[in-house]
């Protein structure tokens, strides 16, 4: 310290411009400090944010690399089994009992107050084997003693019959083909005076009966049979080719397609007025899956076309579904289907429909189904088994049970829209809090996040099925009749022309109306195929024919 003071001048005016420097440099120190310090809070901050997007792509990228671990390896069903439902309860009895999750049902706080065990009401098939029709056909084949093993041994008189032992076993034959010859006798003038001066014609033969495919030996059952196996059993004409083969019949490929495009560009009066009837009703469903077409105009072999379908009610309980074939998935084919319809539209989140839907001021209905399918692929991709997915399953199961449960009744339209609506607005309510509770915790990115996000832009559509005793939760039937397609596209792959693949949507439309309305497609495409040479363009007579408005007894072969 003695020596700073023998250091420091006398002088105060030379101190205080000591102490002016000293605190001059001082602060400018600080400065460079303060500058260097927020330049490091700014990597500090870049870092962060780079870390984040590289966790969310992490994140991301695990979630699809276990979806597919799973698509591949696992089960297809989006079903909860039992093990899931009591593990996923198991690591999160708090989030999924607790407060957050709302308070027990009566039932479940019942069961915890007594020893009686709550068990649903179910239904339980029958043990052991279905017995035979009766309506199948019948052959007796007896099997008996001699008249001399009949004999009592000790008197020699025919023991008495007291009964008999019966069993019966399916037998198969073979598929046979029978030719139908038609004969038409020509008859000649005849010899009398007066036909000589008559002028009648020489020669007359009884007309020909009217046929779908005139000059060709397709018969209405050969037709019926040919479609049915492709388009409601999934087998490709070279399958079918090869069957024929079997029983020394030769029908080419080629042959059959030219059967298949020839039957459905002679019904174009009859798919107009089914088109107009289909949308006849209050209520369509639309979906659209992909489909391959080699030689499309202006176009790579290997290019998506896509299949369109609708479902259509014009009575309760008989709907119609319509295959469109077209060579892409815009939003014109919506526009143009639905011009002329009224009422409500049932569709997936695709914007394709958004176009129709408010030109023609229709009522735009959502799917429980393709929102509940983004929250398994979450529940299913993550590791842990993501919680919160599992909870949005769990209300979505309790929107289903209800809407189950109602419909087992004998309700009418409005006590059903009434009782629904009470039911289900609270499960709605919780899950939509949920949901954007949820938002605000996960990462956009992430699979939870993208299945929140879809269920939250569709709210308004999914909700919107408590309107009609109609209209359903999801668009599950349209998905279903779908299917019977997506089958057989694995089998024949694809269709080597625009008119085959056009032709193929009328075939599909034809035989999936028959299956939602129970008539036996084989049946029903004899009894078509029979009535429609005859009738021609009479509208109100075609419009009988259409598989919405006939039985199963009106379609059966008449002896």
């Amino acid at each position: 310290m003695n020596e700073i003071n023998n250091t420091l001048p006398d002088d105060v005016e030379e101190l205080k411009s000591i102490i002016a420097s000293i605190s001059s440099t001082y602060e400018y120190s600080l400065d460079i400090k303060e500058e260097e310090l927020a330049k490091e809070r700014i990597k500090i901050e870049r870092a962060v944010f780079e870390l984040n997007e590289i966790l969310q792509k992490y994140e991301k990228l695990e979630d699809k690399y276990n979806y597919l671990q799973k698509l591949f390896f696992g089960r297809r069903s989006e079903k909860l089994r039992p093990e899931d439902e009591l593990q996923g309860r198991l690591f999160n009895e708090t989030e999924t009992f607790g407060e957050e999750s709302g308070a027990d049902s009566a039932t479940e706080k019942a069961a915890e107050e007594s020893d009686i065990t709550v068990i649903e009401q179910h239904t339980r098939r029958k043990a052991g084997r279905k017995s035979i029709p009766l309506g199948i056909p019948r052959k007796e084949i007896v099997h008996d003693f001699s008249e001399e093993e009949k004999k009592c041994e000790c008197c020699g008189k025919p023991r008495p019959i007291i009964g008999k032992e019966e069993t019966e076993e399916l037998d198969y034959i073979p598929a046979k083909v029978e030719v139908l010859k038609h004969i038409r006798p020509k008859y000649g003038p005849c010899s009398c005076e007066e036909f000589i001066h008559a002028g009648k014609p020489e020669i007359i033969c009884a007309p020909a009966p009217k046929r779908m495919l005139p000059g060709s030996i397709a018969s209405e059952g050969l037709l019926a049979y040919v479609f049915t196996s492709k388009f409601c059993d999934a087998l490709p004409f070279y399958r079918l080719s090869k069957m024929f083969q079997r029983i020394d019949v030769d029908i080419s490929r080629a042959t059959m397609c030219n059967w298949q495009i020839t039957c459905f560009e002679k019904m174009n009066m009859f798919f107009e007025i089914f088109t107009e009837t289909l949308k006849g009703g209050e209520f369509i469903r639309m979906d659209e899956t992909t489909v391959q077409v080699l030689h499309e105009e202006n176009r790579a072999p290997e290019s998506k076309s896509y299949m369109w379908a609708a479902i259509g009610y014009p009575a309760r309980g008989h709907p119609l579904i319509l295959y469109e074939y077209h060579p892409s998935r815009s939003g014109d084919i919506p526009l143009q289907f639905l011009k002329g319809f009224t009422g409500y539209i049932q569709t997936d989140g695709y914007s394709g429909y958004n176009r129709a839907v408010n030109i023609y001021e229709l009522i735009h209905v959502g799917c429980f189904a393709h929102a509940r399918r983004k929250f398994h692929k979450a529940y299913e991709s993550s590791k842990n088994k993501n919680d919160r997915s599992y909870k949005v399953l769990m209300m979505i199961r309790s929107i289903y049970k209800i809407e189950s449960e109602l419909r087992g009744k004998n309700l009418t339209d409005d006590e059903f829209v009434e009782k629904r609506k009470i039911a289900v607005m609270p499960i709605l309510e919780e899950l939509y809090s949920y949901l954007v509770q949820t938002r605000e915790i996960v990462t956009p990115s992430s699979a939870l996040g993208g299945a929140v996000n879809y269920t939250l832009n569709e709210w308004d559509k999914l909700i919107r099925y408590l309107d009609k005793a109609y209209l359903t939760p999801d668009n599950n039937e349209i998905e279903r009749s779908i299917k019977s397609f997506v089958i057989g596209r694995k089998n024949w792959l694809f269709s080597n022309t625009p008119r085959g693949a056009h032709a193929s949507a009328g075939m599909y439309s034809i035989i999936e109306s028959a299956k939602l309305n129970g008539l036996n497609p084989y049946l029903y495409l004899r009894f078509l195929f029979s009535k429609l040479p005859i009738i021609g363009d009479n509208r109100d007579e075609l419009r009988k024919l259409l598989p919405c408005f006939l039985t199963a007894e009106e379609i059966k072969i008449s002896d």
